[in-house]
């Protein structure tokens, strides 16, 4: 189903929000038909993006080329979040494997990580691939606490943690520890910086809505001076993305707020429904692709995001 929505569009809550789109533009609905849709990730080389629907255990596919959307990989084991690597091959987080994967060229899949200590992960959340190929990834335990995205099953490590797999050695460690419910995660152009959501208000009242802000050691594999970037006004930041100019994107229950460099909310793209998470794709990487609870978005930006 595509169309033009009603009732969507920029919501202006700082002025300097005004330069990041363009008057006329529109909020589409591309696809409608998914239970809870996550991780849109854009291949530029064939023009399309791929985004998966949890509970319904399918990795859907969208054709920039003709609009036409498929079932990109069925049984995809309750795939979340997803990512390009440096050589276009797809990363993806599975819940009911508990694992990261990547899809290599010839379609084969290799097993990125599944343990730590030993120990089975979590779920696999949302994941990035650093410029050094590191792969880094949340490890939350959504997809244990119930059977409609994953299965149900007892933590082994006991905690929720963010990781970072070596892509020489494959060894997988522990980088950020003492989260609720470590979400979305991207690094700032530069890299020097890792922003982490923390939804853990998802099951305690009283927890945390927000994006940390943590240093990048000058090693580039350890975190340090972890602080909080933004708190959420509606809802959670589930997963967002960065924009050239240091801007964060994020999904919200309202639609996609935009936050400055400072960690002000200075606008929103009203969505008729809850966001889970937002990449930049199209030729120029100015298209906003929203992945929303039963359907994909797109709005055509006056920025350019980050790769």
């Amino acid at each position: 189903m595509f169309g033009v929505l009603e009732g969507t569009g920029f919501e202006v809550i700082e002025p300097e929000f005004e330069a990041c789109f363009v008057g006329h533009a529109r909020v589409e609905r591309l696809w409608t038909g998914a239970r809870w849709s996550e991780g849109p990730a854009w291949f530029p080389a064939g023009r399309y993006l791929v985004w998966s629907d949890i509970p319904n255990n399918r990795i859907m596919r969208w054709d920039e080329t003709d609009g036409s959307v498929s079932e990109y990989r069925t049984g995809s084991n309750n795939a979340n979040g997803n990512s390009v690597d440096n050589q276009g091959r797809l990363v993806t987080c599975e819940h009911l494997t508990r694992r990261v994967t990547r899809t290599e060229h010839d379609g084969s899949i290799s097993v990125i990580a599944s343990h730590w200590n030993g120990k089975r992960l979590n779920s696999p959340n949302d994941v990035v691939v650093k410029s050094d190929g590191s792969v880094w990834f949340t490890d939350p335990s959504y997809g244990i606490l119930m059977d409609y995205e994953g299965e149900r099953a007892e933590s082994e490590i006991g905690a929720c943690h963010v990781y970072r797999a070596d892509p020489e050695t494959g060894d997988v460690t522990v980088v950020a520890r003492d989260f609720y419910k470590p979400n979305g995660l991207a690094f700032s152009a530069d890299e020097e910086w890792l922003f982490v959501s923390d939804t853990g208000i998802t099951h305690d009242e009283d927890g945390p809505a927000h994006i940390e802000k943590i240093k990048v050691g000058a090693d580039g594999k350890s975190l340090e001076n972890r602080s909080v970037f933004a708190t959420c006004t509606s809802g959670i930041f589930d997963g967002f993305r960065f924009d050239c100019d240091g801007r964060v994107w994020s999904s919200a229950a309202d639609g996609v707020h935009c936050l400055n460099p400072d960690g002000v909310l200075i606008g929103k793209v009203r969505i008729p429904e809850l966001v889970g998470n937002v990449c930049f794709g199209g030729p120029k990487l100015n298209r906003l692709f929203i992945a929303g609870t039963s359907s994909l978005y797109s709005i055509f930006l006056n920025v350019n995001g980050v790769k």
